[in-house]
């Protein structure tokens, strides 16, 4: 019971490595503290249960938001939403819970061959909740590790899951060290060389990724294409409660219309969904407007509206401006969202969420070619899968996110948790990441990761900035996930090779 509860401890404490806390070597302490629970786990049933109290404590505070979005917006009851959450909660816990189930069944009592299985095994399965029933990849534990962390120099090279493989390999590290330090001091008999022996290797496997990552931090994996193009991201700050009302529908336009026409750019961004309504339903007069504000600057405007009919519809981007339109549709969906899951037509039913049933966009479709750079738009939910993103990186200058997180309140922390997933994607990619949101964060971030400017959540403006496109390819890029997924596979090796030999040798030792 007591190793559950300090897991359920642990796990919450590690949500605080996120944004907008930061607190990113917490992640190193608290993977840490559940590697040595499972060290001293007696058998796989009770390391199952520490990972799945970890997990369920990390999720429980991290993506608390699910249920004010089901309760606030969704039109969920109270203990309905509570629910609901605990349960989706308790479903993420069960991925922890497998890889610290299979770690057990690993170990070799080796300490580093432990820490790099640990490591592998936590990785994989974060991997597995990435794209297991569409995926939902939030709260990878790579995430925490965005910039100033040393380990975002590995983003490029094995992407976030990679990330994580590192940030667990440090924290086991400094847990194995500590236990070996226990050990010798418990064992005054034994030559000092048996306990550097058992502690030296992880403690230089720890300071060689460390270095490892700030080292990498110093590599331009991609260079400057064109010269730079200025942009402004419109925030209209537009609540849930009121954006589809149809009273409120000719103030929604006169905002944007006159953020866009106040901040003059080459370049303007509206969030997803800007215009809360069918593209065609929007009066030609006002498209007539807009086009014209931006010709007149020889630019392009991203407008996020809705294309389709009352059957099928999409959640798109169309653009505007001095190019021949462009439109982007988005293909991954927020499941119960944006589509029903089969058997959950139930659910979606008890709530009260417009347009829960859009169609997917096609899967390769090309950047827009707007104000004289390539710019590769996702929508939301869609930037947190980054082996998605890649596919139109070859050809794009410029990432581009377009989100409305106003669903998730305004004491949520989806909205700086969403920015820190953007600049993973930055890193990874070697792009800036723009994204204009409607209530937060919006923001410009550079291809090092770092947030080059950003406005206030929850106010009404516009971010105005100068951003230079990028050209190249990261290892990333080229590679996607694999280069992670052979990581945490090696990983796991020396932890195999070591249970085999010991089944191999068994009948000889019982000879003995």
């Amino acid at each position: 019971m007591f190793p559950s509860l300090l897991a359920f401890v642990l796990g919450a404490v590690t949500a605080t490595a996120f944004a907008p806390f930061a607190a990113f070597p917490l992640s190193w302490l608290t993977t840490g503290g559940l590697f040595l629970l499972l060290v001293r786990a007696p058998d796989v049933r009770s390391a199952s249960a520490s990972g799945f109290a970890y997990g369920l404590g990390l999720f429980l505070f991290g993506v608390s938001w699910v249920f004010i979005s089901l309760n606030d917006f969704g039109g969920l009851a109270a203990p309905k939403a509570a629910v609901a959450t605990l349960l989706f909660c308790a479903f993420l816990a069960m991925f922890p819970a497998l890889a610290s189930a299979i770690f057990v069944r690993l170990r070799s009592g080796q300490p580093l061959a432990d820490v790099l299985a640990f490591s592998g095994c936590w990785s994989l399965s974060e991997w597995f909740r990435g794209w297991l029933f569409t995926g939902f990849p939030w709260l990878t534990i790579g995430y925490s590790q965005s910039p100033p962390s040393p380990l975002a120099g590995y983003a490029p090279l094995v992407g976030v899951y990679g990330v994580s493989f590192f940030t667990v390999v440090v924290g086991a590290c400094l847990m194995a060290d500590l236990v070996a330090a226990h050990r010798l001091a418990h064992r005054p008999a034994c030559p000092s060389r048996f306990g550097l022996a058992f502690a030296i290797p992880p403690l230089v496997a720890g300071l060689v990724v460390l270095g490892g990552g700030l080292l990498a931090q110093q590599v331009q994996w991609t260079s400057a294409v064109g010269p730079p193009i200025r942009v402004a991201l419109l925030q209209g700050n537009i609540s849930q409660e009121v954006k589809w009302q149809p009273a409120r529908f000719s103030q929604t336009l006169a905002t944007y219309y006159a953020l866009t026409k106040d901040h003059p750019a080459r370049l303007t961004i509206l969030p997803e969904t800007a215009i809360p309504a069918f593209l065609h339903q929007v009066p030609e007069d006002y498209l007539a407007n807009l086009t014209r504000v931006v010709q007149g600057r020889n630019g392009n405007l991203l407008l996020g509206t809705v294309i389709g009919d009352d059957e099928n519809y999409s959640n798109a981007v169309v653009s505007l401006g001095t190019q021949p339109p462009q439109i982007y549709s988005k293909r991954h969906l927020v499941p119960f969202g944006e589509f029903v899951p089969s058997g959950f037509g139930w659910f979606v039913a008890a709530m009260s969420i417009p347009m829960s049933s859009f169609s997917r966009g096609a899967e390769d479709q090309p950047p827009f070619a707007v104000s004289g750079q390539q710019v590769a738009v996702n929508v939301c939910y869609e930037d947190l899968f980054g082996e998605e993103i890649i596919r139109s990186v070859p050809s794009a200058s410029i990432l581009a996110n377009v989100s409305n997180t106003a669903w998730f309140g305004r004491r949520s922390l989806a909205q700086p948790q969403h920015l820190q997933i953007a600049q993973m994607r930055a890193l990874e990619t070697g792009r800036p990441m723009l994204r204009a949101t409607n209530t937060g964060m919006t923001a410009v971030v550079l291809p090092n990761g770092r947030v080059d400017k950003a406005l206030p959540p929850f106010t009404l403006g516009a971010l105005v900035a100068d951003v230079q496109g990028y050209a190249g390819l990261t290892p990333y890029v080229r590679f996607g996930n694999v280069l992670a997924l052979a990581l945490a596979l090696v990983g796991l090796l020396p932890c195999i090779v070591a249970r085999v030999k010991y089944r191999l040798t068994a009948p000889a030792r019982g000879q003995i």
